[in-house]
């Protein structure tokens, strides 16, 4: 395989299990406001989706604007507080970074996340210098699973779409990613396989993946 390859990383769920957090801080804020989402409200209303979203299905109106920037706000920041003493990347994922870099793997993250969590989690996980592209919440005006974010990381990374394999835990960011015509690994972080669109690999974890094996699924390409 001569064909220049990138892998691109979601954030939350993916680089790190960020989504018991997220939980713990949208219920922080939901019982502020007297709402108590259950569990599967949660698995399906807010894993994977963006702020605006969540925020508008479970208040039941639209939030836009500076009420949604103030909401947002509020919510990561609780969110950054309350994750701040526990970041620990998913296992295995350092080293497969690390092996994919050493042999010439395009790199990026794309989350639907603000940047200000992305910096938390990049200043214990220490894997930026490596990125050639980073992508946050702020750098797209459609989310996931509009393919926006993916379709301009490979215009960062200098590669077609055809040549990206993206790592994804949630339905609407693997649909992103497959919307963008990319290949996809589905993280079972916080979903099963029944969940999920059918992707061209799942891992529970990083332990057993190299460059080796992701490049064996663009022989195809």
């Amino acid at each position: 395989m001569n064909k220049e390859i990138a892998v691109i990383f979601d954030m939350d769920g993916v680089i790190c299990h960020t989504n018991p957090y997220h939980s713990l801080a949208f219920r922080e804020f939901f019982s502020a406001r007297n709402l108590n989402p259950t569990d599967e409200d949660f698995a399906a209303h807010m894993f994977g989706k963006s702020n605006s979203y969540i925020l508008s299905h479970f208040l039941k109106r639209p939030i836009t604007g500076e009420e949604l920037l103030q909401m947002e706000n509020e919510k990561e920041s609780l969110f950054r507080e309350i994750y701040a003493p526990h970041i620990e990347p998913i296992a295995g994922i350092i080293e497969f970074i690390n092996d994919l870099a050493i042999n010439g793997v395009k790199l990026g993250v794309a989350t639907s996340a603000p940047y200000a969590n992305l910096d938390l989690i990049l200043s214990e996980v220490i894997i930026r210098e490596k990125l050639g592209s980073i992508m946050a919440s702020e750098d797209v005006k459609k989310h996931k699973p509009d393919p926006e974010v993916y379709l301009t990381s490979a215009r960062n990374l200098g590669v077609s779409p055809e040549q990206c394999l993206v790592f994804e835990d949630s339905f609407s960011g693997i649909s992103a990613a497959l919307n963008a015509g990319m290949r996809v690994v589905g993280v079972l972080s916080s979903h099963t396989i029944e969940e999920l669109p059918e992707c061209n690999l799942y891992i529970d974890n990083y332990t057993d993946l190299s460059y080796d094996k992701i490049k064996t699924l663009f022989i195809n390409a």
